[in-house]
């Protein structure tokens, strides 16, 4: 086993499975830094030619979206951040191995619409609140995000999840979409590990990669190519 630490994110490698942890102590708000921290655990875990990623939080908290005070700081600051959110996101829709969360706690906003981007997401039961609360906070959820919630959630639910911002508890995010599994949270993490360990020995990397595209590239680009426009059009409102 590897490992390394730089700021809140950590990365180790645990036999064929790259395992990434958010923990800056607090909400695990998805600011600048912490996004080119994720980005760079995901190269280190390409690198390291790793079969499957585990992408966990801190107890209590998985992340509760993005950072506020850079999103109520102006709008070329809320757009660049939600930039980096969208690319961020995107790079885990598309990454060429299996990506698995460990969703430790709470995941609002930014943090359910990784939700959205990984292939695995297991939760710990809880009092815990998972949605898309963005309408209800005077943002709009970017294209990007529906395009991934159309993608992910039920349709059942899809309208009460984006446009309604309605906020779900473990157990009903799994009906919803946002998660596949709920398990005691002390067993959080090693669920998603054991989970990514059996990925990454059962799966064929390429044949893994290329079905992913036929899966998810068509989606991912009309993301990336919509991606200027849909940051332009976002604002944060009073």
């Amino acid at each position: 086993m590897t490992g390394s630490t730089e700021g809140a994110v950590t990365y180790r490698l645990d036999g064929s499975v790259a395992v990434i942890r958010i923990d800056d102590g607090k909400a695990n708000a998805i600011s600048h830094a912490i996004a080119a921290e994720l980005d760079r655990g995901l190269t280190q875990a390409e690198t390291d030619t790793a079969g499957a990623v585990v992408i966990a939080g801190r107890p209590g908290r998985f992340s509760a979206g993005f950072d506020l005070t850079v999103m109520r700081s102006g709008i070329d600051e809320a757009r660049d951040l939600l930039r980096v959110g969208a690319e961020l996101a995107l790079r885990i829709y598309t990454f060429p191995a299996p990506v698995v969360l460990g969703v430790t706690g709470h995941a609002l906003a930014m943090g359910a619409i990784l939700l959205l981007a990984a292939d695995t997401r297991i939760g710990a039961a809880g009092e815990f609140k998972i949605g898309l609360n963005e309408v209800a906070i005077g943002m709009p959820v970017p294209r990007f995000a529906t395009e991934l919630a159309r993608d992910r959630l039920s349709p059942r639910h899809l309208t009460a999840a984006v446009n309604h911002a309605r906020i779900y508890d473990p157990t009903t995010a799994v009906d919803a979409g946002y998660l596949d599994e709920v398990v005691s949270p002390d067993d959080v993490e090693q669920a998603a590990l054991d989970h990514a360990g059996t990925l990454a020995t059962t799966l064929n990397p390429a044949g893994f990669r290329r079905t992913r595209e036929h899966l998810r590239g068509e989606r991912a680009e009309r993301v990336r190519a919509g991606l200027a426009a849909d940051i332009a059009a976002f604002v944060v409102e009073p």
